[in-house]
Formats: structure tokens, C-alpha cells, sequence
């Protein structure tokens, strides 16, 4: 009986220091400092830069293209069309990441849909500009096939 009752003990306290609710958990939602719902709707870049160490790349300024179609559910397609490659889309899912009390932007790039990278942003209605550090985007800097991780650096202007 000792040896059950020393069993059960240890377990309950296990469990208490478990179920300890001061471990916040990220929480992801659609309700942030602004509500994701707010970007719907089709967007134009007139910043589109992928950097990776000394090298980077702004599409737009180089005389290409990048646009941004979002739905209401934050889902989203990006276009890029650089003037030495054929265009191509991906695409991800936006929403804000909540950790203690704080929001973060985030990115889930359907590439990789079990993770996600959190951004610095800015929003006033007409325009969205997002910033990521290093290995939150990818850029084919040589053209070569191979994407290389970088950080990117978007401006995008409701069309």
C-alpha cells in the first residue's frame, strides 16, 4: 500500500506542475492589433526584396512585378514576375501569433504548413509592409533551380 500511495503522489504532483497554467502557449488567431480580415483584397508591391547576406534582389525596382491576392480568411497568393525569369505564385496563410499578451504578425507558407515565421509589419488601411529576418523567405539569386533562405522586405499598396 506504501508503494501505491508513494506512485500516486509523485503522479499528482507531476500533473499539478503539468497542467501549470503560467506556461503560456502560443496561441493563433485571426483578431489582432487589426483584424486579418482587414487585408482583403488585391495588392500591388512597390517593394519586393530578398536579401541574403551582401546580395539582394528587389524585384520591383529592377523593373518586375509582384501582386498579392488575399481573402478574407487571411489565405493568400503572391505573384512575382522578375524581368529575368518566369513569373511564379506561392502561397500561405496570414494571421497573428499571441504570446504572452503580445501579436505577432505571421506567415504560414504553404511550402512548409507546419511552420510559420513571425514578421515586423505595418498596416494604415492602404498600405501593408511586412519584414522578415533571416530564413523567412526564399529567392533563386542565381537562377540556377535552388532557392536559397533569405529575408524578405514587401510594400504592397491596396490596387
Amino acid at each position: 500500500m506504501k508503494l501505491f500511495t508513494y506512485i500516486f503522489l509523485i503522479s499528482l504532483i507531476s500533473l499539478t506542475f503539468a497542467c501549470n497554467k503560467d506556461d503560456e502557449a502560443d496561441t493563433l488567431t485571426k483578431t489582432g492589433p487589426f483584424e486579418i480580415s482587414e487585408l482583403a483584397g488585391t495588392w500591388e508591391a512597390s517593394k519586393a526584396q530578398f536579401s541574403v547576406n551582401t546580395v539582394s534582389v528587389d524585384i520591383v525596382e529592377d523593373g518586375g512585378t509582384a501582386s498579392m491576392s488575399i481573402q478574407s480568411n487571411g489565405r493568400f497568393t503572391l505573384t512575382l514576375d522578375p524581368i529575368d525569369r518566369n513569373p511564379y505564385t506561392v502561397s500561405g496563410e496570414m494571421f497573428w501569433e499571441e504570446w504572452q499578451q503580445t501579436f505577432y504578425f505571421a506567415i504560414a507558407w504553404d511550402d512548409y504548413p507546419d511552420d510559420w515565421d513571425t514578421y515586423g509589419h505595418t498596416f494604415d488601411g492602404t498600405t501593408l509592409t511586412f519584414n522578415g529576418g533571416a530564413d523567412t523567405g526564399e529567392y533563386d539569386f542565381n537562377n540556377d533551380g535552388d532557392m536559397e533562405a533569405c529575408s524578405i522586405h514587401f510594400i504592397f499598396n491596396r490596387f
